[in-house]
């Protein structure tokens, strides 16, 4: 099993979901065959960001064929979550030596290969720039260690941890899942500025943290991810409806309200009734998740 890196830009013509599936030219086949059952690392340009960067890291599950496109497959990714911050590829004079030269210069033919296998070590450094950044908004209890989930079924605690572990222990956290639940939290409370996306709402308690809690759109025990793209951030109440499908999202992020709601609730939600997502597109409700939630969850 080898890691790579995986190049992929938001509007891509490639059929991509990040996370979820990587689509690539058979040119790469060989490679990517080598990367089944491993973490790989998301590189490549993000809107608003200049240069390239270091995004995320999933795991590669499964190879298949396009069957629509010839000599074209599909990467079956999970596990998939995002970086506390986009990494440059140049940071502390460049993660990969194949890449970055010593004088900081770039390997061109290097540069433009779109699946890059790399060694351990230089997927460890990326990861550890990419997931050591605290949370801004802690919660309540002092470390991962002293609250190991109690839960059986359905989403966490949102309070449940604080800190993450110091950057030598993130590799062998990220498959952990209090780790990850702290990260979702820390990311989606982030992108949505601790305001639920539902009510409009931007709720602090006397501590100073934010009362919002970060949904998975897709649950984990569904086959849900911790993309800040499977995620959106509600109040409990809401957060409670979305999951039990009284609430659900449109394509255009309009709030559908279900039938079996046995009370009005649209004053709990915004006027105009369309969620507050954030403005980058990148970091909004990708379309696959919330079709999934309106056809498995929401209830007609």
């Amino acid at each position: 099993m080898v890691n790579a890196v995986f190049y992929h830009k938001e509007d891509t013509t490639y059929k991509d979901v990040r996370g979820k599936v990587y689509h690539f030219p058979g040119s790469y086949l060989s490679r990517v065959v080598q990367t089944i059952g491993s973490l790989i690392v998301y590189y490549g340009p993000l809107p608003g960001v200049t240069g390239r960067h270091y995004s995320g890291i999933a795991r590669v599950r499964a190879v298949e064929q396009d069957p629509d496109l010839a000599n074209h497959h599909f990467a079956r990714l999970d596990e998939y979550i995002d970086f506390d911050r986009p990494v440059d590829y140049r940071e502390n004079g460049g993660f990969e030596r194949q890449l970055v030269r010593p004088d900081l210069s770039v390997n061109g033919g290097r540069s433009v290969q779109a699946v890059r296998l790399i060694d351990a070590h230089e997927f460890s450094a990326i990861v550890e720039a990419g997931l050591s950044e605290p949370d801004e908004w802690p919660a309540r209890i002092d470390s991962i260690d002293d609250a190991m989930p109690a839960w059986t079924m359905g989403e966490p605690p949102q309070d449940a941890y604080i800190a993450a572990p110091e950057p030598r222990a993130i590799i062998s956290q990220v498959i952990n899942r209090p780790f990850r639940d702290l990260k979702f939290r820390q990311h989606v409370r982030k992108v949505y500025d601790r305001r639920c996306a539902f009510t409009g709402l931007r709720l602090i308690n006397g501590g100073g943290r934010p009362e919002v809690e970060a949904a998975h759109i897709i649950p984990v025990e569904r086959g849900g991810n911790d993309s800040v793209q499977n995620g959106i951030a509600l109040s409990g109440t809401v957060h409670w409806m979305f999951d039990r499908g009284l609430l659900s999202l449109a394509d255009d992020f309009n709030i559908l309200c279900s039938r079996h709601l046995n009370a009005d609730v649209s004053h709990l939600l915004v006027p105009d009734l369309m969620a507050r997502v954030p403005a980058e597109r990148h970091l909004r409700p990708h379309p696959h998740y919330i079709a999934w939630h309106r056809d498995n969850i929401f209830k007609q």
